[in-house]
């Protein structure tokens, strides 16, 4: 019994002393009044609650989603305190096996972010997050454009559906996504400008984006294009069923100003634009509608003209690029030479829509 009583007492003592370690290692941290039970998850939580004020939506959707889904169930037990640089390097080793490059820089942005909020609210001395470096991931997705034949497949199948006037303006203008969706009908000039010196054609100013502020994405992005025939009779039609819905939803409709909009006004997020472009293209002769997404409508704008001879500067300039090299190394698909631009080729290419 004394034997025993001693062996207690021992692991009494030793308990006792790295307490107390513990409590001069936080006094010395000036952590003090931190809660020693405060989780990595607690400190994501307290970021994605208040750390995002100011923040367009589509970014905290983004942040919370890649939180909830990775970093939270991966570290979010372990104390804030006790997480080490070897954790988040053997997490993010992990995490690499199955996710993108930009897909983990993502999720150390988040993390990072939260730990640095904690910091500076004296729950833990260091960011042990900036210490660790992003893995190279899976390769991503490449995208790719349609060819000619895929494109007018696309066309025909859209035709009628919902869908339909945002595909053609985004193949034929090559629109950026977000531009689009902030398309608003003050920036859309269907009869033109005849009296303008000189007269102007049909066409849209591109000044906005769905992006934090509304701005588009570089200062050359701010644009405006000639539409082609057949852009300005689906929006045209796009105008007349939007009055239908406007009528048909009374008073829940929401006036927004938007040209591409919900059946009662509302914006369209992202994922409604995804969902409803792969719905219209599932009866696309030839097309994998799953394999294919809204943004590679302006690579294939790109790569259209460009095989029709249209010089790459002057689809850098319609597509907002600030130079050539972009347009080169990441969206033109085929080379070609010198011949012609913009809204005249397009109207080439895609032979104005027969007359319903």
């Amino acid at each position: 019994m004394p034997e025993q009583a001693a062996n207690w007492w021992q692991v009494a003592e030793t308990e006792a002393k790295n307490k107390l370690k513990e409590v001069l290692r936080d006094h010395e941290d000036g952590l003090a009044i931190a809660p020693t039970n405060y989780t990595v998850a607690d400190a994501v939580n307290d970021w994605l609650t208040y750390g995002l004020a100011g923040r367009d939506e589509g970014t905290i959707e983004t942040v919370t989603g890649l939180s909830r889904t990775h970093v939270i169930p991966g570290l979010g037990a372990r104390k804030l305190r006790d997480l080490s640089a070897e954790d988040v390097d053997r997490w993010l080793a992990v995490k690499a096996r199955t996710l993108s490059t930009r897909t983990l820089q993502g999720l150390h942005s988040c993390l990072n972010r939260a730990v640095k909020r904690a910091m500076a609210r004296d729950k833990v001395k260091r960011n042990v997050v900036e210490l660790c470096a992003v893995p190279a991931g899976r390769p991503g997705r490449p995208s790719k454009a349609l060819t000619l034949v895929q494109a007018e497949a696309v066309l025909k199948a859209a035709e009628g559906t919902s869908m339909y006037a945002y595909i053609v303006v985004a193949l034929l203008t090559g629109a950026r996504t977000e531009e689009l969706r902030a398309l608003a009908w003050d920036h859309v000039f269907l009869g033109g400008r005849p009296d303008a010196s000189p007269p102007q054609p049909p066409h849209i100013a591109v000044w906005r984006s769905v992006r934090r502020g509304g701005d588009t994405k570089t200062r050359k992005s701010r644009r405006t294009l000639a539409l082609p025939a057949r852009c300005v009779e689906v929006l045209w039609a796009q105008f007349e069923d939007q009055g239908w819905q406007r009528l048909a939803a009374g008073d829940d409709w929401e006036e927004n100003g938007l040209v591409f909009s919900s059946a009662v006004g509302k914006p369209l997020d992202a994922t409604n634009v995804r969902r409803a472009f792969r719905v219209a293209l599932k009866d696309a002769e030839g097309i994998d509608a799953d394999e294919w997404t809204p943004r590679e409508l302006r690579h294939s704008f790109v790569s259209l003209p460009s095989d029709s001879g249209v010089p790459l500067e002057e689809i850098s300039r319609l597509v907002g690029h600030s130079g050539t090299a972009v347009t080169e190394e990441v969206y033109r698909k085929q080379i070609r030479p010198v011949i012609q631009t913009g809204a005249v080729v397009m109207d080439g290419i895609f032979k104005r829509a027969p007359e319903r």
